[in-house]
């Protein structure tokens, strides 16, 4: 087992509930914690075994939305724009429930954060004066 997988199986201990795939919670987990590169690394490991299934595209805009957040962490509000974009159109395609997920919020979410670097002309960052966004899954 290589670093990156010992780091993800740790990730993927104790992570709670039942249902959808443990990555798929530990995604969650990760990015309620502020963990947002981890988030997306857990992720990856499901997206990359359904990239060219049904949700490939779901997967990856998930992905791409935490990118957006290890940006905004890092102070890199433009990359952060582009990904909340790209995030969007990955994810605007799903029903408003998909995956236990409520998308029709998380699209809200994403268009409310990407206004906010827009609105500053990309000179204020949104995570030092907002509260960092939390995804729940229904059920």
């Amino acid at each position: 087992m290589n670093e990156k997988q010992e780091r993800i199986a740790r990730m993927l201990r104790g992570v709670p509930g039942d249902g959808p795939d443990l990555r798929y919670r530990a995604y969650f987990e990760q990015f309620n914690q502020g963990h947002y590169y981890e988030a997306h690394e857990v992720l990856e490991q499901l997206w990359l075994k359904d990239r060219q299934g049904p949700n490939g595209l779901f997967y990856k805009g998930l992905i791409q939305l935490a990118g957006a957040f290890v940006h905004l962490q890092r102070q890199r509000l433009r990359p952060a724009a582009a990904l909340f974009k790209l995030a969007e159109a990955n994810l605007r395609n799903y029903p408003g429930l998909h995956e236990r997920l409520a998308l029709s919020a998380v699209l809200t979410l994403i268009r409310q954060w990407l206004a906010s670097l827009e609105q500053s002309s990309y000179t204020a960052n949104p995570l030092s004066s907002q509260m960092p966004p939390l995804l729940r899954l229904q059920g």
